[in-house]
């Protein structure tokens, strides 16, 4: 009777360390002498032998969102303050461009979100990238217009 050795039959034997001098693995069972690495219970984390270890040499990226997208928001009540304060100048369209021209947006700012907070009486021509329905209810409500970049409503 002949029996078929096969891969899922071949297994290999467990070494059992400190079983003795003559196993090879006794004493100090293959751990060396005495150091961090003798003891039980201890692993040098990410330690690569003196090498800039992986974590630090990736970049942090944390709370700050690689992709992110700076979005400027006005409220209506702070947009007729520079309307009354002549910062701005109601006469044509006004846009992301006349904001950054007047220095009251940041370069980096490339989008713009209308809100309602505050009382707004102007009769503008406004374009934006976002609006609330509150704010448009109201820029409409004064004769003005507001026209939505990007959007196909």
């Amino acid at each position: 009777m002949t029996t078929l050795n096969t891969l899922s039959s071949v297994k290999t034997k467990k070494i059992r360390v400190g079983r003795g001098i003559g196993s090879g693995k006794g004493k100090t069972s293959g751990r060396g002498v005495k150091g961090q690495k003798s003891r039980s219970g201890v692993a040098i984390k990410s330690f690569e032998g003196g090498q800039m270890p992986l974590y630090r040499r990736l970049p942090k990226r944390g709370f700050n969102p690689v992709n992110k997208s700076d979005v400027a928001v006005i409220n209506l009540g702070y947009l007729q303050k520079l309307i009354d304060t002549k910062k701005i100048k109601i006469e044509g369209k006004i846009n992301i461009e006349t904001f950054k021209r007047s220095k009251l947006f940041r370069k980096s700012v490339s989008k713009i979100k209308v809100l309602s907070n505050g009382d707004f009486n102007a009769k503008i021509d406004i374009e934006a990238d976002y609006s609330s329905k509150i704010a448009k209810e109201k820029i409409e409500k004064a004769g003005g217009q507001i026209t939505l970049k990007n959007q196909s409503k």
